[in-house]
């Protein structure tokens, strides 16, 4: 049975629960060893072995440098796990420091480390020395890796490639539903809407990004009745402030909070004429090159998505008709977009989605063992 070591942001982050139990069904023996943030599932308890590196707080960077240093004297009691690995995967370059310190230190100096991005976050593409020194590191520690893994092929297309100089194996892992056991069913038709209902606008998942909140808030205002705002998921505070006031005061915007994963999806994107998919958090970089896990959750259930064109997400919506796109992100372009489209038009739309492969849509195990694939193809002899 091989033997898959995670160094992990947030062992509670749901996204990262998802990956380590994927893993899990492989058949592969995982070990995690693991920060907190305390942003979701504070009661989860992890059901495989893991080591806490203990809490790490969002954003401070000089904290989060301090809790890597803490954090070797954990990976030092691990070492057995360290040695143990036939395969390191790191999540975010934070823990790709400390994966290879732990590994140059206490472990085998030759095991594959998997680099997993999942953000290019906005250090490293600051045009100041700050950004420079970022990228300086990272590309010392890409000449180390056996692997880098990322959601989206526009990490590659304008960051890894033209502005790190990366030319070694990469594999792609895009945003797609995990079902860690039944899976929920796809609707067989678009459902019927009333017509002289508002439309329904469902934010969904992460709730970080202040540029859409704005946006969304505006429409709100602009549009009135004619216009329901839903709002699903973890509310990233110390990103969008005091979301509670702003829906308070608002007649047409609702507030769920945190969900069920997968299991109050199919009721909230049921319940959802279209979803705002566009992430606009880092615009001009990270923002414009992801494919957030919304429009692969909403397509699952024929919900089509809102994107802006001229971003990896619009231009994934438009190429494969998951939804719609705007020109700019502007609660202007949303609200011209959503006084234009008929309900007909959205029902055909919706249609045509759920007539799409499932696969499309679905994380299923053998791509994730075929994206893990070179870095297990690496003899042990040269380890």
């Amino acid at each position: 049975m091989a033997r898959v070591l995670v160094f992990a942001f947030d062992l509670k982050e749901a996204s990262q629960i998802r990956r380590i139990r994927s893993l899990l069904q492989l058949g592969y023996d995982v070990r995690s060893l693991a920060f907190q943030r305390g942003n979701m599932n504070a009661d989860f308890v992890p059901d495989w072995t893991n080591t806490n590196l203990g809490h790490v707080p969002n954003e401070n960077y000089g904290k989060r440098l301090l809790a890597l240093i803490r954090a070797l004297w954990p990976a030092f009691r691990s070492r057995q796990d360290l040695r143990s690995a036939d395969v390191i995967v790191a999540r975010n370059f934070d823990l790709l420091i400390l994966a290879w310190m732990a590994r140059s230190l206490f472990g085998r100096r030759r095991v594959p480390i998997v680099y997993e991005c999942l953000d290019i976050h906005r250090l490293f593409t600051r045009p100041d020395a700050i950004g420079a020194l970022m990228r300086w590191c990272e590309r010392r520690l890409l000449a180390r890796v056996q692997l880098l893994i990322v959601s989206s092929p526009g990490f590659v297309e304008h960051y890894f490639v033209p502005v790190q100089g990366f030319l070694g194996d990469v594999s792609i892992i895009e945003n797609k539903l995990w079902f860690d056991g039944a899976k929920v069913s796809r609707p067989l038709y678009a459902p019927r809407r009333d017509a002289q209902g508002p439309i329904v606008v469902s934010w969904v998942g992460s709730i970080r990004c202040a540029p859409s909140l704005q946006i969304l808030l505006q429409t709100a205002d602009r549009m009135g009745k004619d216009v329901q705002i839903n709002i699903h998921g973890n509310v990233h505070r110390h990103a969008v402030g005091d979301i509670d006031a702003a829906v308070e005061s608002r007649e047409n915007i609702r507030f769920f909070g945190p969900y069920s994963y997968p299991g109050d999806l199919e009721a909230i994107y049921a319940g959802s004429d279209l979803v705002w998919a566009q992430d606009l958090w880092q615009s001009g970089a990270n923002s414009d090159w992801l494919l957030p896990n919304r429009i692969y959750e909403a397509s699952w259930f024929g919900c089509p998505s809102i994107a802006v064109e001229t971003t990896e997400t619009g231009r994934k919506v438009a190429a494969e008709q998951l939804g719609l796109t705007i020109s700019e992100p502007s609660a202007d372009a949303l609200v011209a977009l959503l006084r234009r489209i008929t309900r007909p038009e959205l029902s055909a739309l919706s249609q045509g989605i759920l007539e799409q492969d499932d696969k499309q849509f679905e994380l299923r195990p053998e791509a994730i063992a075929d994206a893990l694939s070179p870095a297990f193809r690496i003899s042990p002899a040269d380890r």
